[in-house]
């Protein structure tokens, strides 16, 4: 295949949009291992979950064997605005790099969410409206979920309430005009609004926050609150499934002009962008019928696959939340104020530490100036400004297309632009000032994190 052999963008038909999400839990020998209740430390039951999410969200959560899930048609309705979303040729990247590698990326950030959240936000809206809920409540870091979530609910006439990581909430005050635009509701966390905010503020005096305790936060406003449930942006099984929606167009585009991806590359925090990414390939590689090489990239500031521990763990601070097994920091531990606020989450999604865990994918940490460096060589040269979470799969891709120009492997990499960064002036201005630092906790502050995660063996 030549540089030229495909177009720049490849634009699927909108009759193309696929009519089923797919549930890689399916095709995994190993599934991932159920949440549980932190009292009982039993597998929680539909039962045990219907006072926090949706009732069909639940279901969704708990089926680890139907592999395509229909997609009904109010959302597929929605996806229609902005889906499908391009395959692009990175034809000036590669040229700038001088590599025999062939790059392309998934292009999310057309949307005026700026990001992939949007295809699970409208998802969960949905169901939150079918059920007849007043509303919901969520958390956010960097602000695309919470903006993403604030649009859906808008569309569907639903409240939402949004708990916002403190530092974001400072950092990124344009994003939290966008969600209050579309009508949320938005406070800074840890607050002394909520009785755990209060409790975290008190152990932790000037804490920046984290998504763990906004989840706390987000967790026990929709419990108090009467026709409210909880969303979440991440993590959990039923979002993975939604986001399935990135990889099946991603595979769609490849089948349509015969491109067969070596390396796949996506940004994970908690693992919603790169599960949905990879899920379609996933299969294909645990059927047997194909094999890919895929990489999680991370921060080196919050490194949950690279440094982390695979066990049971709190999904929150405040452990208001069921209990996952993944690979965590501690529910305790506070990242840095680093820059990509979507990816300072303790731990990550339990499909994918499974299936990181049985060696079937692998990850990288990577430091915040050296991300910098990548997004802007990116933007100069392909014309968008990417997200800075995004900016850690261009790092990784770079690094990848390097390798190539040394060893002359003319392989094939795509990754994830799961969004666009023009909310995130603050973070390229220290960047370009050159003020920007790069924090990587010691192994003494990851044992504070790890001393907290409990003793749970079953």
């Amino acid at each position: 295949m030549s540089k030229f052999d495909v177009p720049y963008k490849i634009y699927l038909d909108e009759a193309d949009i696929p009519s089923s999400w797919y549930n890689v839990r399916a095709d995994m020998k190993n599934k991932p291992a159920p949440l549980i209740h932190p009292a009982t430390l039993k597998p929680l039951k539909f039962e045990d979950m219907q006072p926090i999410f949706c009732d069909e969200l639940i279901r969704q959560e708990l089926d680890n064997d139907t592999a395509y899930i229909p997609i009904p048609e109010e959302i597929l309705n929605f996806y229609k605005m902005y889906r499908p979303s391009p395959l692009v040729h990175a034809v000036f990247l590669e040229r700038l790099l001088d590599t025999p590698a062939h790059i392309f990326y998934k292009f999310e950030g057309n949307n005026t969410s700026g990001s992939h959240k949007l295809n699970s936000a409208i998802a969960q809206a949905y169901y939150a409206k079918k059920q007849g809920l007043k509303g919901v409540t969520t958390e956010t870091g960097a602000g695309q979920w919470g903006t993403a979530l604030s649009m859906a609910c808008a569309f569907f006439k639903l409240e939402c309430k949004v708990f916002m990581v403190k530092v974001s909430y400072e950092q990124k005050p344009f994003r939290r005009e966008v969600m209050r635009t579309y009508g949320a509701s938005v406070t800074p966390s840890p607050s002394m609004t909520t009785e755990i905010g209060r409790k975290i503020n008190a152990e932790h005096p000037n804490t920046t926050g984290s998504l763990g305790c906004a989840i706390s936060e987000a967790v026990e406003e929709a419990v108090k609150s009467e026709g409210y449930r909880y969303e979440l942006g991440s993590v959990l099984n039923q979002v993975l499934l939604h986001q399935s929606i990135i990889g099946l167009e991603t595979k769609a585009a490849c089948d349509k002009y015969g491109i067969k991806p070596d390396v796949i590359i996506g940004c994970a925090g908690g693992g919603s962008n790169l599960g949905g990414l990879i899920s379609p390939f996933m299969g294909e590689k645990l059927r047997g019928e194909a094999d890919y090489q895929f990489i999680a990239v991370e921060p080196a500031s919050c490194p949950s696959f690279t440094r982390g521990k695979f066990a049971y763990d709190f999904c929150d601070t405040g452990k208001v939340c069921p209990m996952a097994k993944m690979y965590t920091l501690g529910h305790d531990f506070i990242p840095s104020s680093n820059h990509a606020g979507g990816l300072r989450y303790h731990g990550m999604s339990s499909i994918l530490s499974q299936l990181y865990h049985d060696g079937l994918m692998e990850a990288r940490a990577v430091e915040q100036t050296s991300v910098f460096e990548a997004a802007e060589q990116f933007a100069r040269v392909e014309g968008i400004l990417p997200a800075p979470e995004s900016s850690h799969a261009i790092r990784v891709a770079i690094d990848e297309a390097l390798k190539c120009k040394e060893t002359g492997e003319e392989k094939t990499i795509i990754f994830g632009l799961t969004g666009t960064g023009y909310f995130d002036m603050t973070a390229y201005e220290k960047y370009n000032d050159g003020t920007m630092t790069d924090y990587i906790p010691s192994d003494d502050d990851l044992a504070k994190g790890f001393a907290c995660i409990p003793d749970v063996k079953l």
